[in-house]
């Protein structure tokens, strides 16, 4: 389901938890890309088709940290980088919006660090599989 939620007040699930709350009381959503399988005409596929042959859409999703949904932008071709598909939502879905001054979504190493995202420092091993091995 996707939902409009309020700007400014922490999410229970960080401002509740004294490990996170000093790090993230700013962070307010998390948004990222991922790959869904999709059905295009022959004529598309190509540009659809993902390094090992499957065909998807690269869908970019901003969530709240219960898993609720507050945005969704579909459609775009899987081989397109989760960068570019930010880009294109920015520039061309009006319901697509930036946090409020001083506020923040939390993202992954594929996009760039703008003054509303926060991107993993690049040297630091954040997945359990590099921890081990």
């Amino acid at each position: 389901m996707i939902t409009r939620s309020n700007w400014t007040n922490t999410h229970p699930n960080i401002a509740l938890n004294p490990d996170f709350y000093p790090y993230f009381k700013d962070c307010i959503r998390a948004l990222d890309g991922t790959l869904v399988p999709a059905w295009v005409p022959r004529i598309d596929q190509n540009r659809y088709r993902l390094r090992k042959g499957r065909i998807a859409q690269n869908v970019l999703a901003i969530c709240e940290f219960d898993m609720n949904f507050t945005y969704v932008y579909a459609g775009c071709k899987g081989s397109a980088a989760d960068a570019r598909v930010l880009d294109d939502a920015i520039s061309q879905d009006r319901a697509f919006s930036f946090p409020p001054p001083g506020k923040y979504y939390l993202v992954d190493s594929e996009f760039a660090n703008y003054q509303c995202f926060l991107v993993p420092y690049r040297g630091t091993r954040y997945h359990l599989a590099e921890y081990m091995g």
